[in-house]
């Protein structure tokens, strides 16, 4: 079986990105992207965004996650911390973000290194979540193999009886991962394949130094 895609093509013009034009900061570029992209309409989840890391077989992985919060800080995101995502990073917290908005034409790359946030914080978030969402992270044992989606099913029934009228605990390896960035680069389609790359670097006296990379 194949398919020759060779013939798929796109011209891109909807935007430019130019270095007199962009913030000192990443983030206040982010921000302004994120916005951009969520007034538009263009995209289902705007803060989907895919997560890489190198798994415990050396091979690297990636899978699409939801972006939660941003500061200046960094890139927050939830799981299991036992998942395979999370048993990656407590290995190797060298991550890679990347979120790809077709409908303005861009995508942005970032590099960090991924660490656990304060558990108050991951309470907080999880109080906010619907009750369906909060039983499922217990119900689930992220990433391990199971004999049938009955399993889950039957185990999810049993807690919506467990919990009925109760409060729901945050499970002890279930929370959230701060991703500061060490690296972030943003990419505008443009024609003729000449799209434009802007990468911000983090220097050691903590600015970002601002380069044009070749397409």
């Amino acid at each position: 079986m194949q398919k020759d895609l060779s013939n798929y093509r796109k011209s891109y013009q909807k935007s430019e990105l130019m270095e007199t034009t962009v913030s000192d900061n990443p983030m206040e570029l982010f921000q302004k992207w994120f916005y951009e992209v969520e007034n538009s309409g263009g995209a289902d989840e705007p803060n989907a965004m895919t997560l890489a890391t190198i798994g415990l077989d050396g091979f690297p992985k990636s899978r699409v996650v939801l972006l939660k919060k941003y500061t200046f800080e960094g890139f927050i995101f939830y799981t299991n911390y036992k998942s395979e995502k999370g048993r990656a990073i407590a290995k190797d917290p060298n991550v890679c973000l990347s979120f790809f908005w077709a409908n303005l034409e861009r995508q942005i790359i970032i590099k960090g290194k991924a660490e656990k946030i304060a558990e108050n914080l991951s309470d907080g978030y999880f109080e906010s979540r619907p009750q369906g969402s909060k039983l499922g992270a217990i119900v689930s044992d992220q990433s391990s193999v199971i004999s049938s989606r009955e399993v889950l099913e039957e185990k999810l029934a049993a807690l919506e009886d467990h919990y009925q009228n109760k409060e729901i605990p945050r499970p002890a390896d279930w929370g959230g991962y701060l991703v500061k960035p060490t690296s972030i680069e943003f990419w505008q389609g443009r024609p003729n394949r000449l799209h434009d790359r802007i990468r911000y670097t983090l220097q050691p006296d903590y600015n970002w130094a601002i380069e044009r990379l070749a397409p």
